[in-house]
């Protein structure tokens, strides 16, 4: 970023490149000889720009070290009064130190330094108190090794950072918890297996074998869900939309859940007659069925209501288009009010009966990647409602 100035060239070269050190108190105090000057508001008017609506925090420095700019930004991470800081020092408006306790200014000395340095890159640093910040700097010169015209500080707090690592050591952690069961089995298993195969009956074999098979799935399924994360986290999650039809699949996911034991009777599906067409991608809307409904029965009790109906929604560009809904609801009881804002988010669940607390954020990523969105609420029967919806029109190639 630019920042104005009101001294000429030749002015700079008068008063020389100063070390920190070397500024004395007067030309730097707020009571010296020269008024401490403001961020000169036409460069930033010409941008459209105030420097108190930049996220970061800002302090720029004049030629002889002097704070002229100090957004509110800037304030409000170290705590410090504009009024207080304009005019003052740099080094003691914002006296920094790095993690080991030396004090950064002695250490960069941007008035002083090697003249070829164009800035300092980020890197945490501590205000006094101990308090964490992130800190980088651009040395704005009158030429490329001429002397320093402005010192450019933009100051960030760590709460984003920290919250980023929390959230990458929490899918480590869980990673790691959730692969060693099913490894320790499969180990477990292939070892006996290979060392007594012949001790073995035909139906003590199948039963390991199939022990293996189920803990693989288990790893794989584990495996494309940490895959669907990252494609959703870094905006690469692919939509291939074709027809599909929703009614078939909800039945076709009831009679998977049937055959693995639940009663018929649990399930209730209502399907309106007058469905619009919808494009989606299959193996998704699988994927969100399949979550949604395992987590109804595993989660919920009584019997599960799968609702899908016609409905309208509104688009990115804010124009009413036609849509499906699908709502799935149970009769258990239900998500807490004070968890309804995490349920969509990493790692959350809902109880301890296992799982990953990976596949409701999943979800969420899916219907939104096809334009939609997912809900969350209480059902008539005060179990937990689920609902999407997903727009139906044809993709813009068939249309055109």
């Amino acid at each position: 970023m630019t920042v104005g100035t009101n001294s000429s060239p030749g002015a700079v070269k008068a008063s020389g490149t100063p070390s920190l050190a070397a500024v004395p108190p007067q030309a730097a105090g707020r009571a010296g000889p020269a008024a401490p000057e403001s961020c000169d508001p036409c460069d930033f008017a010409q941008l459209g720009i105030d420097p108190d609506d930049l996220p970061d925090g800002l302090v720029v420095a004049d030629h002889t070290g002097r704070v002229i700019c100090f957004n509110s930004a800037a304030a409000r991470i170290t705590a410090l009064a504009p009024d207080e800081a304009l005019g003052a020092r740099i080094d003691r408006a914002l006296p920094l130190e790095d993690l080991e306790g030396r004090r950064w200014w002695t250490l960069t000395d941007p008035y002083g330094g090697l003249a070829t340095r164009r800035g300092q890159p980020e890197r945490n640093l501590l205000l006094p108190g101990g308090r964490e910040v992130l800190v980088s700097a651009r040395y704005v010169r009158t030429h490329p090794t001429g002397p320093l015209r402005r010192l450019v500080v933009t100051l960030r707090g760590t709460e984003a950072r920290r919250r980023t690592e929390r959230s990458h050591a929490e899918l480590i952690a869980t990673v790691a918890h959730e692969l060693r069961s099913p490894l320790t089995s499969v180990k477990g298993f292939t070892a006996t297996l290979l060392a007594k195969w012949e001790r073995f009956t035909d139906d003590q074999k199948r039963l390991m074998l199939e022990t293996v098979d189920a803990d693989a799935n288990r790893v794989t399924r584990l495996i494309a869900e940490l895959l669907d994360i990252s494609r959703i986290d870094s905006g690469r999650l692919e939509v291939r939309r074709q027809p599909v039809d929703i009614a078939t699949a909800v039945g076709r996911h009831v009679q998977a859940l049937t055959a693995n034991g639940q009663a018929p009777e649990r399930f209730l599906v209502r399907v309106s007659s007058s469905l619009p067409d919808l494009w989606a991608d299959p193996d998704k809307i699988d994927q969100i069925l399949g979550n949604l409904l395992e987590n109804a029965v595993r989660h919920g009790e009584g019997t599960v209501t799968i609702d899908v109906s016609p409905t309208s929604m509104t688009n990115a560009a804010g124009k009413t288009e036609k849509g499906t809904a699908v709502t799935v609801t149970d009769e258990g009881p239900g998500i807490p009010e004070e968890s309804m804002g995490r349920v969509f988010t990493r790692f959350w669940r809902g109880s301890k009966r296992g799982g990953t607390g990976l596949g409701l954020y999943i979800v969420k990523g899916i219907v939104e990647a096809h334009g939609g969105t997912i809900t969350v609420g209480r059902g008539p029967g005060g179990g937990a409602e689920f609902r999407f919806i997903l727009p139906v029109g044809a993709p813009a190639y068939l249309t055109q």
